[in-house]
């Protein structure tokens, strides 16, 4: 009886919204595109952690809570707000599984596609606005699983990004420039999302006549005030221009192996072209077929929109993302994501002003989405179950008030080991300027961030930790090349465990 009655009330409430918001476009669509959120990224339930971007960020975020500061005893080469978005969820539910951030990533998702819903569906209508929603949270699992279904920068960058282009179209010059400042405040190549943003106000002040200084310096401002008072008042402000702006040359440089870079950026390109090949090929015919028309002087069949106006916002837009996804030349999988967006609104003006059908489209789209999902769900994920072994090791080994080093890549160890690191430099890139997207070429201590090898020095100085963990394998960075790190090994440590080719090291007390 309490069930019946709770769904008569319920019955009886819905019955009292006006028809206009019960019956509404929204009504019926955002539940819709919420449940189809949470299933296309049920596979990020799976495992405990997908990448070592995550491991990163939640060890960065036990630091802080510990009493860390940020961009001095706890570092990275990213903005605040992840950071401090990891710490607020472990503030709230503990630091044990990254199960909320998962559920705020989604929520990310679905604000995304609700953003590109409403843009798309004021330019070609409500079918389209539909589509666009659906067809963002279909695609955005189209990479590698653990470049999707993890909860990291790009994933939470994409609101703010998709926002400012909103903004934009809607002439709200200061939130647009605000909300860029958010993106790239989350990561840095979210600013890209400025060029748009600019190209859009500055066209639309010049058909209205109005001043473009004063238009352009709306969105300026509400992109510079957001960076400097957090760069100002809530960090260190030498630190936060250091690590987020000028101390990254070596890493953001193009010194590396060509061909990996070049087989990297293609080989991700492929597999999201292959995610959004329903959308790609009638964008291509698309353009094809209007060039051919335009030549030969004939006007094409098109749907009646709402609006059948330019593209090009859209297309700089996607330009900008490519710059964005270039920079650096690392081209990790996840960088691909900022793409999304602009290329599904880009196929979605496609299909609904033309003559093409959505069914073939929508099919292939829910298709292809079907086999990401199915191989997130089997998705190996042997490195970091070793990390977790290994991790497991050193916490049967050590006590909470032990210290550790991780002597590679995979910062994921501290926070599945529950260990506080001995340095802040969580990863050995940062002594070694060794990043996995671009080889073995200028690799060794010449080439670490400014000062880090004598701060290392002296954290290691004041404290030396009980465990190393060695995980360098034969990777360019190993203790072979280093000799500060192979002498402190053969001096202070006795090897204790081996975990494939991780080697575990404890201290030697004397």
């Amino acid at each position: 009886m309490p069930l019946d009655r709770t769904r008569l009330s319920v019955a009886v409430l819905v019955e009292r919204l006006p028809p206009r918001i019960r019956n509404g476009y929204w009504t019926r669509l955002i539940p819709a595109l919420a449940l189809l959120a949470v299933l296309t990224h049920i596979p990020s339930f799976v495992r405990p952690v997908w990448s070592p971007d995550e491991g990163y960020l939640a060890t960065q975020a036990r630091m802080l809570a510990d009493g860390g500061v940020l961009y001095d005893t706890v570092v990275d080469r990213k903005p605040p707000l992840l950071p401090w978005l990891y710490e607020a969820c472990f503030a709230v539910f503990g630091s044990l599984s990254l199960w909320p951030l998962r559920v705020l990533a989604i929520g990310a998702h679905l604000v995304t596609a609700l953003l590109m819903v409403s843009i798309a569906r004021g330019r070609w209508g409500g079918r389209a606005g539909a589509a666009a929603g659906a067809l963002y949270l279909l695609v955005s699992i189209g990479l590698s699983p653990a470049d999707t279904q993890a909860a990291t920068f790009e994933v939470f960058m994409l609101p703010s990004m998709v926002a400012a282009f909103w903004y934009a179209e809607r002439r709200r010059g200061l939130a647009a420039g605000v909300a860029t400042a958010v993106c790239a405040l989350t990561k840095q190549t979210g600013g890209a999302v400025l060029l748009p943003v600019l190209w859009i106000l500055f066209q639309d002040a010049r058909r209205r006549g109005l001043r473009i200084p004063a238009a352009l310096g709306k969105v300026l401002f509400g992109f510079a005030l957001p960076i400097a008072l957090v760069a100002a008042m809530l960090t260190k402000p030498r630190g936060f221009l250091f690590w987020v702006v000028t101390g990254s040359g070596d890493y953001a440089s193009l010194d590396g192996d060509l061909l990996l870079m070049i087989g990297r950026a293609l080989g991700n390109a492929a597999i999201l072209g292959a995610a959004a090949f329903g959308l790609a090929l009638p964008l291509l015919r698309h353009r094809r077929a209007r060039r051919k028309a335009a030549a030969a002087g004939v006007e094409l069949p098109e749907r009646r929109a709402v609006s059948q106006g330019s593209t090009a916002d859209l297309w700089i837009w996607l330009a900008s993302t490519v710059i964005a996804v270039c920079t650096g030349f690392h081209f990790f999988g996840h960088y691909y994501l900022q793409l999304i967006p602009p290329l599904i609104l880009l196929g979605v003006g496609a299909v609904s002003t033309s003559a093409l059908s959505w069914r073939p489209v929508l099919v292939y789209s829910m298709v292809a989405s079907t086999v990401f999902w199915c191989l997130a769900l089997a998705w190996p994920g042997h490195r970091l179950d070793r990390s977790a072994k290994v991790a497991t090791a050193v916490a049967e080994q050590t006590t909470p008030k032990d210290t550790m080093l991780v002597w590679g890549m995979h910062p994921e160890m501290y926070w599945l080991a529950d260990r506080r690191p001995a340095s802040r430099y969580l990863t050995a890139g940062f002594l070694t300027n060794y990043s996995g997207g671009k080889g073995d070429q200028k690799i060794g201590e010449q080439y670490s961030v400014q000062d880090a090898w004598k701060t290392f020095d002296q954290e290691l100085s004041h404290h030396l930790p009980e465990i190393v963990v060695d995980d360098s394998a034969k990777s360019p960075y190993s203790p072979l090349r280093f000799p500060r790190i192979e002498r402190l090994l053969d001096t202070h440590y006795q090897m204790v465990g081996l975990t494939g080719d991780t080697v575990i090291y404890r201290l030697v007390h004397r």
